[in-house]
């Protein structure tokens, strides 16, 4: 059933990427309807450019309400910030050209430098005061007195589109943030089951490396979804508690499950009552019609199973002798037990939320990594480009170039903190290109000869809902977004449409330069080397574990967990540009994961009363010795006996203790070893 049900799940994935949804129709028609009003509402106010608001509203638009919402929200701020700093740089430097655009690149460059250190929509928001800075300021050069009417005029504009993009997703039939959190948590809990049986039984690695990444995804998109929900309502704030608890718990059972997974236990006596109570257990949970229903039989038999597990002092010595081995697999499988208990109980927290306040006031930790090396290096690089076309453009006078230095600061700040921005620039592109004919043949063409707000919507509501299809599949969203935008860009309707040729193609043409100057600056000015970047996420992850070993503040384990899964996510991406070189730099990253958890474990047991000094200071030897190995061995190098004292400790533990916490502090070193020895270079200083 397990596996009838992994190949159900990749043969639908593929599936809905091709067909439409009711979903993916209400969501297109729905966006359609809210351009159509922005636009007619833009039409009685009178407002100097309409298409603004008709294409803030494709912009913004979103399948659940609360992203909508937030993308909304922060486009207003960075639309509100660029506004503010288009006014004092035209201002101030108003009366130098070549003042004022060096003004407005070094603009461009920190608000992409601010952007690529944050996430959607706070990143989308720093990136639009950027180049909405150099939107409004570069049309009111040589006329620095219209700089505020224009900034008023685009705010109205944008603000007009943001509220029927907001209004019509909230109303009408609208796809809710918080229901979006409990359907994707369910779906996550059983994927996670799945992979467990897969991991359990020996399953295919590729399908268990593919639903491993999803599981990771769609933790990261819970968090951000938990957001998307506080817009929505702010009743929901009493409901962030669980989850993020509940994220924190489920990367935990997602650890534990590798974990089981690259270590099979062998035949034991101890271990095979345990292994196939869970293995039956998630197999139910995976095959069950509305199993997550009623998640209380399914707690009460998880917490027995967790129980069994953790009854270490009485675990016989496997037939090899290795009794950590034994105890080491009966605590990642206690673990896997408790967290999936954990897991289950969010979604009840979540589907009957309690008013009043919980007693624990603390909040888990959501830690997310900042590179701030490939900060730099987009800010530098989008006020290069942005300055050197602007110097063209002074220099050669050429009017329609304004339009190409806006799209390079567009394009070049937009797509800069992109795993590829190269196809992701070109995406835009090819979206861009193709809106052209379309655009040429209703504004152009049909518009001029059959005029009114009423052929407006014959002639594009056929071309407008394709395209909000093509917004709703992933495969298709930035072409196109791309195909949505720009044709409004082209088409610039109006309520007197002209046969006017000649301004309609330079105005395009600048628009297709612009875009294709910006991939060239992607390639040419600081490529940026997957490898450079994949390495810098490596060396922070090994710094992390060395500081979990070596500093006298022990950090909360969910901060710890949260950072580490967020650099995982990271690599992901990146590491698909590098082939199957980078398979086993994703293992080596989640097995840091695992060792990390260890290492917070331990210092744990160095605070408690039950480990005798000795094992405190054998503990603490230990921990320091494997710091110096993240932080000073190459690859290639041999080990240090970091690995072999690890062992060494676990065994003698082992014959001289049965009690739990001891066996405990045995199972964890014995964790420890063992993924070093998985991923050695991983875990080494250097490239890898």
């Amino acid at each position: 059933m397990i596996w009838t049900r992994l190949n159900d799940y990749f043969g639908t994935t593929f599936a809905d990427l091709t067909r439409p949804t009711r979903s993916d129709w209400i969501f297109a028609l729905r966006t359609v309807s809210a351009g159509l009003i922005a636009l007619l509402a833009a039409y009685a106010l009178k407002l100097d450019h309409p298409q603004w608001a008709m294409m803030t509203v494709f912009i913004v638009a979103q399948p659940v309400a609360g992203m909508v919402l937030a993308k909304g929200f922060y486009r207003l701020l960075g639309t509100l910030a660029g506004g503010l700093a288009a006014i004092g740089i035209t201002s101030v430097f108003g009366s130098n050209p070549w003042l004022l655009v060096t003004a407005l690149a070094v603009w461009i460059g920190l608000c992409t430098l601010v952007s690529s250190l944050l996430r959607n929509p706070e990143a989308y928001g720093a990136a639009l005061a950027g180049y909405t800075a150099m939107i409004i300021g570069l049309p009111a050069f040589g006329q620095p007195h219209l700089v505020v009417d224009l900034a008023v005029a685009r705010c109205a504009e944008i603000v007009l589109g943001i509220v029927c993009a907001g209004v019509t997703s909230r109303l009408i039939l609208p796809k809710l943030a918080a229901d979006a959190i409990i359907s994707r948590l369910k779906r996550s809990i059983l994927d996670l089951a799945t992979y467990a049986g897969g991991a359990f039984s020996g399953g295919d690695p590729a399908i268990l490396a593919g639903l491993q990444r999803k599981l990771i995804a769609d933790a990261q998109m819970l968090a951000e979804m938990r957001t998307y929900a506080r817009l929505e309502a702010p009743s929901f704030a009493t409901r962030a508690h669980p989850v993020r608890r509940t994220i924190g718990q489920l990367l935990w059972a997602l650890s534990a499950a590798r974990a089981l997974h690259s270590h099979a236990a062998p035949k034991n006596a101890a271990l095979i009552p345990v292994r196939s109570e869970l293995q039956a257990l998630i197999g139910e949970l995976a095959a069950k019609p509305g199993a997550l229903d009623n998640t209380v039989p399914w707690v009460a038999r998880l917490d027995a199973i967790a129980g069994k597990a953790r009854q270490m002092p009485d675990v016989p010595a496997n037939p090899d002798g290795d009794r950590v081995g034994t105890i080491t697999r009966l605590t990642i499988a206690a673990d896997f037990a408790e967290a999936l208990k954990q897991v289950l109980r969010g979604l009840d927290a979540l589907r009957s939320p309690v008013s009043r306040p919980s007693r624990d006031r603390r909040q888990p930790a959501l830690v997310v990594h900042r590179d701030y090396q490939a900060a730099w290096r987009n800010a530098v690089r989008a006020a290069l480009a942005t300055l050197l076309v602007a110097a063209f453009w002074l220099t050669t006078k050429w009017s329609e170039a304004a339009g190409t230095v806006i799209l390079v600061a567009v394009v070049s700040s937009l797509f800069a903190a992109r795993p590829d921005p190269v196809d992701s620039a070109w995406g835009f592109f090819k979206g861009t290109l193709l809106a052209l004919p379309f655009a040429f043949l209703v504004g152009q063409i049909a518009l001029p000869a059959l005029p009114g707000f009423g052929w407006f919507v014959v002639f594009v509501v056929p071309i407008m809902v394709p395209a909000a299809l093509g917004m709703a599949n992933p495969r298709h969203v930035g072409v196109a977004t791309a195909f949505a935008i720009n044709f409004f860009a082209f088409l610039s309707p109006h309520q007197a449409m002209t046969y006017d040729p000649g301004p309609f193609f330079a105005g395009s043409v600048s628009i297709l330069v612009g875009i294709l100057l910006a991939v060239g600056v992607f390639i040419v000015v600081l490529p940026a080397d997957p490898w450079v970047t994949v390495n810098h996420i490596l060396h922070a992850m090994r710094e992390d574990l060395a500081r979990l070993c070596l500093h006298e503040r022990v950090p909360r384990r969910s901060a710890f967990e949260s950072l580490a899964y967020d650099r995982v996510n990271q690599l992901m991406p990146q590491l698909q540009r590098t082939g199957r070189q980078g398979d086993a730099v994703l293992g080596g990253s989640i097995a840091a994961v695992t060792v990390g958890l260890e290492i917070l474990r331990l210092r744990g047991a160095q605070q408690s009363a039950a480990i005798p000094p000795e094992t405190v200071l054998s503990i603490t030897n230990f921990l320091r010795g494997l710091a110096r190995e993240l932080l000073f061995r190459r690859p290639g190098e041999p080990q240090t006996a970091t690995v072999a004292v690890a062992r060494q400790y676990a065994a003698g533990i082992a014959e001289r203790s049965d009690a739990a916490e001891m066996l405990q502090v045995a199972a964890s070193l014995r964790i420890i070893a063992a993924a070093i020895e998985d991923f050695p270079d991983f875990f080494a200083k250097g490239r890898v």
